[in-house]
């Protein structure tokens, strides 16, 4: 029997209500725990500022290596001929004999020549690497050519044959005529280039759907199976690659995926998460939101360096058969991205993993026509993103569940649940009480104006300092994967580029901990967010 993957509609049930209130319940009750002990007692309140503090020191240090080991594994990913190991694994035997008396193993990595010794003792178990096809979907919703031709190019100028690239552009129905006009453009100006170009036009208030990006991905979804059924083509050996209207793929990216695909014996159940940068425009955006797009792709970053915990986030790969299997992604959330980790794990019955590929894909960071319309926008953005805290009570009720019903084992599942969580409260809580927690107790308690009290936003301040040594390689490391200053700016803006890190608790504050609450405290009220707010792309000439 086919297991429902979907999220609810309208009244949820008790159980799913809790997990639902959950994470803002203990948002908000980590902020007023703080106040009440401060209240009670000084030192209890400094003890559990501490506590808090500490698990950011912590962090911090983590983020400053798995930073920096981040970026060097990505260095050299991109430094990889995928291209020519894609040739080496159509003949395993040979190639690996070649490889292994090659004393010039500069492309040549142990786990390569490895993967060719087990294709050459193993040949049935891998499929041909000139029988692999790519299906890539861009969604688009109202965005002009000037946004999604680049998309569509970087694309056509990857490695990977494009006699062997199924290109579908999904575009909404409510785009009105303008995209339907930029469409049909579209198809004519690429017609030829890649194996097929298709259109597929996602019906407008369509029953059972949110409005947002997941039914349009699943609608096209179902017409690439369609068509590849219909052509003859293996769809065991195809593999779906999702992208937004503004996404441009590294020219290595599609053949990365392709190979790691090849060379994975569990391959359908895997997905292929790439590194999301948002350097397109990241020159012409304001100050806060190139904080915030630096912050978030680093973040991004740090997450290939640990696998365990990786899961689906923007732009990702997977096979087309596996996501047949589970009638594609979810139409009734607007994460539909992160939520695809939840679906996929059900659905394979924990039987899942996101593999890291270490190689970008390209995004916008955001830009509105004047300043106030990019700080709210980057607003908006970045609330749609926290609303991921819905998958909690998804993932909870699954989880304390009875045995037979549990698609996962409760101990596998419950480290994940606890990471989904934490993740989602820390995100919440942990900017206003760094910025702020050190002056509660002295505010609450009179007797708090002690030596501990005096003290404790001194040292909370010194904690903040050693902290500061992982934005410090965040800052250092963004300089060197910014792309080439545009020949309309002066040298000094580079000046900005470095300055713009003193708004980081400003941001911190309005994009991370203000928008966590307000997608927290939507869900407590069961004000569910249900529509997709685009975000508006601006190319600035």
């Amino acid at each position: 029997m086919r297991r429902n993957l979907e999220i609810p509609q309208g009244k949820r049930k008790p159980l799913y209500r809790f997990f639902e209130i959950l994470p803002g319940a203990i948002s908000y009750g980590a902020i007023i725990l703080l106040f009440i002990l401060s209240w009670l007692d000084p030192v209890l309140g400094a003890i559990y500022l501490f506590i808090l503090i500490a698990s950011t020191l912590v962090k911090a240090i983590g983020v400053a290596y798995r930073t920096v080991q981040g970026y060097a594994v990505i260095k050299r990913a991109m430094r990889v001929d995928w291209r020519r190991r894609m040739e080496d694994l159509k003949t395993p035997h040979d190639s690996y004999e070649r490889a292994r008396d090659d004393d010039n193993k500069s492309y040549h990595f142990e786990e390569h020549i490895e993967n060719l010794k087990l294709m050459a003792a193993m040949p049935g178990e891998y499929p041909k690497s000139d029988k692999i096809y790519h299906a890539v979907i861009i969604t688009a919703y109202n965005e002009s050519a000037d946004v999604l031709i680049p998309s569509i190019e970087a694309v056509a100028n990857t490695t990977f044959p494009n006699d062997h690239i199924i290109m579908t552009l999904a575009y909404e129905e409510r785009g009105g005529e303008a995209m339907e006009n930029t469409a049909k453009m579209l198809h004519i100006k690429f017609k030829g280039v890649f194996r097929d170009f298709l259109l597929v036009k996602h019906p407008a208030d369509m029953p059972n759907e949110v409005i947002g990006k997941g039914p349009n991905l699943t609608y096209a979804g179902n017409y690439v199976a369609s068509y590849v059924k219909n052509k003859h083509i293996p769809v065991e050996n195809v593999i779906v690659t999702s992208l937004d209207s503004d996404n441009r793929m590294h020219e290595k990216y599609l053949d990365s995926v392709a190979y790691e695909f090849i060379t994975h014996w569990d391959r359908q159940h895997l997905s292929y998460q790439p590194v999301s940068l948002f350097m397109n425009n990241i020159w012409d955006a304001p100050a806060p939101s190139r904080v915030i797009a630096v912050s978030n792709s680093f973040f991004n970053v740090i997450s290939t360096m640990r696998p365990h915990a990786l899961r689906n986030f923007a732009s990702h790969s997977q096979p087309l058969q596996a996501l047949e299997a589970m009638g594609f992604w979810s139409r009734r959330t607007i994460v539909e991205d992160g939520h695809q980790y939840w679906r996929s794990l059900f659905f394979f019955n924990g039987d899942y993993k996101v593999l890291p590929v270490r190689i970008p894909i390209y995004q916008d960071a955001v830009i509105g026509e004047t300043f106030w319309q990019t700080v709210k926008a980057q607003f908006v953005q970045v609330r749609r993103w926290d609303y991921g805290a819905s998958d909690v009570a998804y993932v909870g009720v699954r989880l304390f569940t009875s045995r037979d019903k549990r698609p996962v084992p409760f101990l596998k599942l419950f480290p994940k649940f606890w990471r989904l969580l934490d993740g989602h409260v820390m995100l919440a809580i942990m900017a206003p009480i760094i910025t702020a927690g050190g002056w509660v107790p002295m505010i609450m308690n009179a007797s708090a104006h002690t030596m501990v009290g005096y003290n404790l936003p001194n040292i909370v301040s010194i904690v903040e300092t050693v902290a500061m040594v992982g934005l410090i390689v965040t800052v250092l490391i963004s300089f060197r994967m910014l792309p080439p200053r545009p020949a309309k700016y002066r040298k000094g803006r580079v000046v900005f580029m470095l300055l713009q890190w003193i708004l980081m608790p400003i941001t911190s504050i309005l994009y991370q901990s203000l928008a966590a609450f307000y997608a927290q405290t939507r869900l407590m009220l069961g004000l569910y967010m249900e529509k997709f707010d685009v975000t508006k792309k601006v190319i600035k000439k």
